[in-house]
């Protein structure tokens, strides 16, 4: 018991922590020969294109010092603000944390709020400072702005490379020396605590989980507390490269449980697992329930794949567990799901692992957030899709959520990026200097505003200099209008948003010019109309193709002409009447890249 180490390790995006692990599994011979390449723990296609951790990913290393040997169990996390819930379940299943800064970049955003996660928690943090190898790197200067936030002292900070393997020895022993051993009781009723699950095809469900108290063995009967549902350890087993069944694991581990589960709504991630014979008192506390930022609608192409979507976004939410959906149905596109979720990024992420895990085509609707809308008898309700809003004049007020946001950036770019926050309706906070010329700025901002483009904005003005985090802060009244998009006078209602009263005829003006580009050309006019309630605020005419029916007169008197015209011009009518106007997935992506 004495020699098990949880540990996870947290840092911002692209400072290293997928190399870095990399270099300890090689350095404690967990991963050799073939297996060996980089990003050993990215095991998504995904992840490996872009570059990118999504998945927090635990694996079981064995490492040998002072004679003894150690188990050290490690959970590599994402970085992105998108996947910050990931990184906070890693953490309630961990003791301590390595907290990894680029020696290049310095302190950024998502490094203090993932700290601050792991402090709340009492995890014990080693910090290290990566990439010293490179010819740009500024260790004594990261040093000190490392002193600054966590008031250690210089000799605890590591000094490491992720690429050529400095410093990785000093960090294996760091992890022995510094973190505590788990606190736990073996011969204890059984407690575990789910942090993770998978589907597979062949094996059902398989259930990640940390032994908090107890022991289980293998073809133990066992009970889910969340769910109530009773089952058998098939199989249990640690976590390596692969999964490794074992015949008992005791309290400290994590290992994984195989038992047959078919259906995903079974297994619920921050569950307690328990023995039925000796049920534990009580659950663990699991995770805070995730709130999602994000709404979209996601639509299957052809409407005969709905149920197919639903057990595909099942399986997909036992693998990430920030991902929320309910049905809902739409006039333009059919049946469908409203989707929660972290960010954009999260959703981007959660379209492509839909078309490659489970080859669904879909289409998503423009994603918002949700209002609280307050009638005249102060009845509250809450609006996640436009096309809920009750009507106008039964509506008091409408309050929208606001965020409190962190960028910290260099102090060349404070201008554009204080121009940017308030040109999306930004209030200043407070702005302080961290160290050197480095500044942080704390804003509240609508979170409607910051949906589609502002991170995209922000990294471009700033060279990819400034960093950004956010957590909800509160709900404040505004003045909200819903903007429709009528095309042949008819509302598409996937195309339809909630935005701010001052944005709102410049907004429409141009959806109205950008959906004229995409939508192809039919045989009648086909009116683009953006509306607010009853008055139309901008119009674009997509014209009509047309047949020259008057090319077979060569002569004669004009009203020949005329009466083919005529002709044609009332069929046009008639074509108008049934015609529908058929919008493409572009239009839809187009008005999220509306800058």
């Amino acid at each position: 018991m004495k020699n098990i180490r949880n540990f996870c390790i947290i840092a911002h995006i692209d400072h290293g922590k997928s190399t870095l692990a990399d270099r300890l599994l090689e350095h404690t011979n967990t991963v050799v020969g073939k297996d060996l390449q980089d990003q050993v723990l990215d095991n998504m296609d995904l992840e490996r294109e872009r570059g990118i951790t999504i998945k927090s990913h635990a694996i079981q290393m064995n490492y040998l010092h002072d004679g003894q040997s150690y188990v050290l169990n490690l959970i590599d996390t994402p970085g992105h603000v998108d996947f910050s819930y990931e990184v906070s379940r890693s953490i309630a299943a961990c003791e301590g944390a390595l907290l990894i800064v680029d020696a290049t970049q310095g302190i950024h955003a998502q490094t203090i709020s993932n700290l601050y996660m792991a402090i709340e928690n009492d995890l014990e943090i080693i910090p290290v400072v990566n990439k010293v190898d490179l010819a740009s790197a500024m260790p004594d200067e990261v040093e000190d702005q490392i002193i600054e936030l966590l008031g250690c002292k210089r000799e605890d900070i590591i000094r490491a490379s992720g690429k050529t393997g400095i410093g990785v020895e000093e960090i294996l022993e760091a992890i022995v020396t510094r973190i505590p051993a788990p606190q736990v009781d073996p011969e204890a009723p059984l407690q575990c605590l789910i942090f993770d699950s998978v589907f597979n095809s062949f094996l059902g469900i398989i259930a990640y989980f940390k032994i908090v108290n107890g022991t289980i063995r293998s073809g133990d009967k066992v009970k889910f507390v969340a769910t109530g549902k009773e089952y058998e350890a098939d199989e249990i087993g640690v976590l390596k490269l692969d999964m490794v069944p074992c015949k008992e694991l005791s309290a400290g581990n994590v290992g994984y449980i195989i038992s047959g589960i078919k259906t995903s709504r079974e297994v619920k991630v921050g569950d307690t697992i328990t023995h039925i014979v000796r049920p534990c008192k009580e659950a663990i506390d699991g995770f805070e329930e995730v709130k999602p930022m994000v709404f979209a609608g996601v639509y299957p192409i052809e409407s005969e794949d709905f149920e197919n979507l639903r057990a595909s976004l099942e399986k997909l939410q036992l693998n990430d567990a920030s991902l929320t959906f309910q049905p809902e149905s739409s006039v333009a596109l059919g049946f469908g799901f409203r989707c929660g979720f972290l960010g954009l990024l999260h959703m981007e992420i959660v379209q492509e692992r839909l078309d490659r895990e489970f080859d669904m085509d879909v289409i998503t609707t423009v994603p918002n957030v949700s209002y609280k809308v307050y009638d005249k008898k102060n009845n509250m309700l809450e609006v996640h899709n436009p096309s809920g809003l009750p009507d106008p004049t039964l509506i008091d007020h409408i309050e929208e959520p606001y965020i409190r946001a962190s960028i910290i950036t260099d102090a060349g770019y404070i201008g554009p990026i204080m121009t940017l926050c308030l040109g999306k309706r930004g209030e200043l906070i407070k702005q302080e200097y961290i160290s050197g010329n480095r500044v942080e700025l704390i804003y509240d901002m609508p979170l409607g505003e910051i949906v589609i483009d502002f991170y995209d904005k922000l990294k471009s003005i700033s060279k990819g200099y400034a960093s950004f985090d956010y957590h909800i802060h509160d709900f404040r009244p505004s003045r909200l209008v819903k903007l429709d998009i009528l095309l042949n006078g008819e509302s598409v209602d996937a195309l339809s948003t909630l935005t701010h009263f001052d944005n709102a005829v410049s907004f429409g003006r141009r959806m109205c010019e950008k959906l004229k580009e995409l939508i192809p050309r039919q045989q009648f006019d086909i009116a683009i109309q953006a509306a607010i309630g009853a008055k139309i605020i901008a119009r674009e005419t997509v014209k009509a193709v047309r047949k020259d029916v008057t090319a077979k007169c060569y002569g004669g008197d004009i009203s020949r002409k005329r009466k083919l015209l005529e002709k044609q011009k009332k069929g046009k009518k008639r074509m108008k009447q049934i015609g529908s106007v058929e919008v493409p997935q572009k239009a839809f992506l187009a008005v999220l890249k509306l800058d």
